[in-house]
């Protein structure tokens, strides 16, 4: 295996290209599902990465992985790990342990992964939280909505990117949204993003907080904030809450954008988190900050570009250089310098035909990226998690309504042409 390597666990092109700015060649490992190598073609995919030295196989959301990969690696030495999506995250910080390095820490990791478990802990600790429970099955979510009256959310307790999650106002919605979510969550455990095997689904219901939602960015240096950031949230309309667009830094008063950082830094010694970077992300309601949930890994949607366009900053290597022990070479800045912006695009159910419009997105000032996410031939559907995004643009602007505003205008000029999905058994 490459000589005192820094492993990435789980693949995204975000992540690789990130690393790729700052890291020698071949000086990376990625460790991977089998069937999602095999899924997405990642060993082909990944020949034109240099900063990739090797991938590697291993069945890493399995209990007991990280401990099994160090035994079969003793020898290995590596410089940094870090996960780089959520289902990885308990494998790092294992893994982190195993090899004496910097982590987030099993424990920390523990928590954050599981939903339930962090409304317990964090609850404990006086952090605001709506009332929550979990459910086995759609009686007893039904039975919280007669106990608490108005609309609830139900949602699974250990995934992400908004998958299977549905508002509900009434209880007639509950056994629809019930199974609804057990087939997302089904049907994601055999897409190309996640392993064949299927993992049991554990439910969460709990109260709808009504108001804006921000999340809130830390680097964190054993348990240690060394830069924060608060991002403003933007939602597609309906019962399903997916992210529609981000704005770096969030257009709040200079008390509310305290007040989450804060907040968010209750959560990081409640859980004890160590080193890493959270992603924690709030509702605002009357004043108050409702903890929504936290991740313990960078964040996605390309809010971390966002942070370094905004900023103008390096953070990823900031949070590499972290993991690996070594104190940052100047402290981040406070503010930013200009803000940032990206929209994501959905389209109608039915079958790409054609894109276009890049060019004419990239010809309005400020724009800084624009790109579709699927190919002619692919089959989409309005947006029922952030996986059913098609496309997204980001832009930068002194202010933060300009920011959104040629944002908004890029993602406008993008061109899908679409034709009806066939009918099953045509």
């Amino acid at each position: 295996m490459t000589a005192h390597p820094v492993i990435m666990v789980g693949f995204t092109w975000t992540s690789v290209a990130a690393i790729g700015a700052f890291q020698p060649d071949a000086s990376v490992i990625v460790i991977e599902e089998p069937d999602v190598i095999r899924k997405r073609g990642l060993r082909s995919e990944l020949r034109g990465a240099e900063v990739i030295g090797e991938l590697v196989e291993c069945e890493y959301q399995l209990a007991g992985a990280a401990d099994a990969f160090h035994r079969a690696h003793p020898d290995l030495a590596p410089t940094a790990i870090a996960p780089m999506v959520e289902d990885a995250t308990l494998f790092a910080a294992r893994l982190a342990e195993c090899y004496g390095l910097p982590g987030a820490g099993l424990c920390a990791a523990e928590v954050l992964h599981d939903k339930s478990l962090l409304r317990g802990v964090t609850r404990a600790a006086g952090i605001p939280n709506p009332e929550s429970q979990a459910v086995e099955n759609p009686e007893q979510a039904e039975a919280f909505m007669r106990a608490h009256p108005g609309p609830v959310v139900l949602k699974p307790a250990d995934r992400q990117g908004a998958v299977g999650i549905r508002v509900l106002r009434s209880a007639d919605e509950v056994d629809e949204a019930w199974a609804e979510c057990a087939a997302e969550c089904a049907a994601l455990s055999g897409s190309v993003w996640m392993p064949d095997r299927q993992v049991p689904v554990r439910m969460l219901v709990e109260r709808y907080v009504r108001g804006r939602e921000y999340s809130v960015e830390m680097l964190v240096s054993a348990g240690r904030t060394l830069f924060g950031n608060v991002t403003e949230k933007d939602l597609y309309p309906g019962p399903r809450p997916v992210e529609r667009g981000h704005l770096v830094p969030a257009d709040i008063s200079a008390g509310l954008d305290t007040l989450l950082r804060e907040q968010t830094e209750r959560v990081v010694r409640a859980v004890g988190f160590g080193t890493g970077m959270v992603h924690c992300e709030w509702i605002v309601e009357a004043g108050t900050p409702y903890l929504v949930e936290c991740a313990g890994r960078p964040p996605g949607d390309e809010i971390a570009e966002l942070i370094e366009w905004a900023y103008d900053t390096e953070l990823v290597r900031a949070f590499w250089t972290l993991l690996r022990g070594e104190p940052l070479a100047r402290p981040l800045p406070r503010r930013a310098r200009q803000a940032a912006a990206v929209r994501f695009l959905g389209a109608p159910a039915g079958v790409v035909a054609s894109l276009d419009g890049l060019a004419a997105a990239y010809a309005v000032p400020g724009v800084m990226v624009c790109r579709f996410l699927v190919e002619p031939g692919a089959r989409t559907r309005e947006p029922h998690h952030s996986l059913d995004r098609v496309g997204y643009t980001i832009s930068c602007a002194a202010t933060p309504a300009e920011a959104v505003r040629r944002a908004e205008e890029a993602i406008g000029r993008l061109r899908i042409g679409m034709r009806p999905a066939p009918v099953a058994g045509s």
